[in-house]
Formats: structure tokens, sequence, C-alpha cells
């Protein structure tokens, strides 16, 4: 079974990659990298030093939208043709016929357009990386930077040159044997080019190497699958306009989904965020037992009241999603009487004990038996309700592919560094996604006249 679908996959691969929309639409992304280093030029000076910073900030953002468009667009042509259009011209019935699963069959297509769409993502990030070397061209007075120009253009040009001599002389296929050769040639190309700095001098490979911006670039490669886990799934019933429309709008749905959608999932207004938590003191536990207190600094006025005796709900997502403190009553006893806190008839829950507006001071205290997974941090977000959850909502935002975990472009503008742990989390929704999709994807073929 193994073979069988590394046949299908290989020879999917190949077809992909023969196509001229293939090399086509790489090279126009390449030619478009050029042009954002010019249309970028708006003067963002006063930013923060960061990976990216100043205009570089808008090459990013260009430079990774553009990749992602192009890629879709690639995806959405390159499924259809090697499935839908198999499908409607009967020469998928020649696989299916033998031994082979229509699982498997399906599966196999998908490895070898995911295989090909990688290759072109790696190429056109490879043409983004040479773009963000070379940087904005805000005035018609800024240096080119010329290792970028000769390595840039020069492995592009080889692989063209040696692409169409092989064609003419050997008759190789052109898109294929260019692409190919892009591939090989411009991330070597890139490597050797942090090597060397704009004045032709040897420098150490971390003064240009971005490990931030290789990581959003991960992110945009995991988003590619996923969009085309899409295209297959549409092609197995559709056909080219319809798959290029279908995957048209899971890209700006997903893109969308946090607004459209997303926003309805979850209903709390946080009232303000903890700026700092003083330290437990030596021989206390901190609201581990009934009747002990914390005091923290917010960051403002709260927006809403949040007085003595007012619940206390924080949590890390200003949605109020994952809100640490469990859901109680509202406190109606009195503070001041120890009964009430942690005698036999008290409730639980955890409260507002005192305040001082001028310093934004607050201090909770812990009543009866409510425990919390752990203890306010410098950041969290305070409410004063529970979130309230709207199930419609929050299906149909499970359900929709949501490309906003990919885009990690605003943490490296803003000079955050992006977590290994979220990179693990966006890699296991990324292959849920791509699973979950595939099911679909079979589900819908495996009654599909093909005969």
């Amino acid at each position: 079974m193994f073979g069988q679908l590394l046949a299908i996959a290989r020879n999917t691969f190949t077809e992909a990659v023969r196509q001229p929309i293939y090399f086509a639409l790489i090279v126009l992304c390449g030619i478009l990298q050029i042009f954002n280093t010019m249309l970028s030029a708006y003067s963002m000076e006063l930013t923060t030093p960061t990976e990216v910073s100043k205009d570089d900030k808008l090459l990013l953002d260009l430079g990774l939208a553009t990749i992602l468009f192009s890629c879709t667009l690639l995806a959405a042509f390159t499924a259809t043709s090697v499935l839908s259009r198999e499908i409607e011209n009967k020469t998928a019935l020649t696989v299916i016929s033998k031994p082979i699963g229509r699982p498997l069959f399906v599966l196999g297509k998908f490895i070898g357009v995911a295989a090909a769409i990688t290759v072109a993502g790696v190429i056109m990030l490879a043409f983004f990386n040479f773009a963000l070397r070379h940087g904005v061209m805000s005035t018609a007075r800024d240096d080119l930077d010329m290792p970028v120009l000769l390595l840039g253009v020069g492995s592009v040009a080889l692989a063209v040159g040696i692409a169409g001599w092989t064609n003419f002389f050997y008759g190789w296929v052109f898109p294929s044997t260019a692409s190919l050769l892009m591939l090989a040639f411009s991330v070597p190309a890139y490597g050797v080019l942090l090597t060397i700095s704009p004045e032709w001098e040897w420098q150490s490979p971390a003064v240009d190497f971005k490990p931030q911006v290789m990581i959003a670039s991960g992110g945009v490669l995991l988003a590619m699958l996923i969009l085309t886990s899409v295209a297959i799934a549409a092609s197995t019933r559709l056909g080219q306009v319809m798959t290029i429309v279908i995957s048209g709008a899971v890209f700006l749905g997903g893109l969308l989904s946090n607004h459209l959608v997303g926003r309805f999932a979850y209903d709390n207004d946080y009232v303000a965020i903890i700026q700092s938590v003083e330290p437990v003191p030596i021989g206390e536990t901190g609201l581990a037992f009934s009747g002990e207190t914390l005091t923290l600094t917010l960051d403002q006025v709260p927006t809403d009241d949040l007085v003595e005796g007012t619940s206390f709900y924080y949590g890390p997502s200003p949605q109020g999603i994952k809100i640490v403190t469990p859901i109680h009553e509202r406190f109606k006893g009195d503070l001041k009487n120890p009964t009430d806190i942690s005698g036999p008839e008290a409730g639980r829950g955890l409260v507002v004990r005192e305040y001082d507006l001028e310093s934004l001071e607050f201090t909770i205290i812990r009543v009866g038996d409510l425990s919390v997974s752990r203890l306010p941090v410098a950041g969290d977000y305070v409410f004063n309700r529970p979130t309230v959850v709207n199930p419609a909502a929050l299906a149909a935002w499970s359900i929709v592919p949501n490309l906003q975990p990919f885009w990690l472009i605003d943490a490296i503008t803003q000079g955050h560094n992006i977590p290994g742990r979220y990179v693990l989390m966006v890699v296991g929704y990324a292959l849920v996604q791509v699973i979950g999709l595939l099911a679909l994807a079979i589900m819908l073929f495996q009654r599909r006249e093909v005969g």
C-alpha cells in the first residue's frame, strides 16, 4: 500500500510542476516581491527596533501576503488539474479500477499536490527573503544591494537559462525543470547572501538571519497546506472555476473568521488588565485556602463596576476564553465576618475585598472552597462576570479553517518573541484541519461516479 501511495503522490507531483501556471505564478510572485520593495515606502521611521523595523514592516506584510495569495491560487489550479480534470476525462477510472482504494487515491493526490505547493512556497519565500534583505527603496537615492541583485536575479536567470537549453536540446519540460532548478539555486544563493554584506564584505550569517521571520514563514507554509486540502476536497466534486471560488472564499473567510464568527462565540468584556502582582509572602500559599488574600495593581480604572464584594474573574484572553476563576455565585455576605468567608455556611468565590482607585491597587480574597488553577499574573485580563458561550458561533468558528493563528507578523513588528509552545499549538491545529478536510474529501469522493 505504501508503494501505491508513493507512486500516486510522485505522479501527481510530476504532473503538478509540469503545468505552465505553476511556473508562471512562481515567477509572478517573484516580480511582485520586487515591486513590494518600492510600494512599501511610507516613511515609518519612528518604530521600535525589532527584527523588522521602519518601512520594512510593511514589506513584511506585503511579502508574506503575496505568497499566501499566490499559493492559494496555485493550490486551486493544481488540485483541479490533477483530480477534477482526471475525473471529468475518465482517466481516474484507470487507477481506481485497479486494487487501489479511493481513500488511498485521494491521499496520494493530496501528498503530491502538497509537495508541489511546498516547493513553490519555499521558492517564493526565498524571493521574499531576498527582498527583505534588500529593504525598502524609500527614495531614488537609496543604494541598491548589489549582492541581492546578483545572487537573486542570477539564480533565477541561471535556472531559466538551463531549463530553456535542456528543453530545446533534450525535450525536457520547461516549467518543471525551471521550477526545480530555481529551488536548487535560490535557496543556496540566499544562504551565501547571509555571509556577504551590502558592501561585499564577509559577515556572520546571524547579522541578517531573522529567526522570528522564519517562524512566521513556516506559519504561512502551514496555512498553505490547509488551503491545499480545501482545494483537494472541493475538486472531488467541483470543476476548476468553482474550486477556485471555494478556495478563495475559505481564504477570505479564514482571515476574517475571528471578526465574522469568533467575536460572537464568547461574550465578555474585560474591565482592566493586571499590571503587577505583589509576591506571595514566605510561608503563605496565595489563594490556596479560604480567607487568603492577594494584592495586585491594574493598568487603569476599571471600565465597569469592580467594587467591594464583586466577583473577580481573570484569564489570558481579552475575549474571556479560558478564564481561570471558576464560575460561582455573587458573594452576598459580610467580608468582615470570618464565618461568611470560611465558615460552614460560606459560599464559594473570588471577590474584591478592598481597593484604591488612586493607586489602582485591588485586594482579592478567596471565599469558601473555590480554587483556582494558577495565581493571576501581569498581563491577565480582568472581568467581573463569567463568559457566556454561544454554541452555534463556537461550532462555526471551530469548523471553518482559521488562518489568523498562522499570521505571526504582528508579534514580529511589535517586538514579541513567538514562544515554542504557540508554534506547537499552531502545528497541531494545522494537522487537525488537514486531517478533517482530507476525511471530508474522501467522503465526497467515495460515491463519486468516475466511469
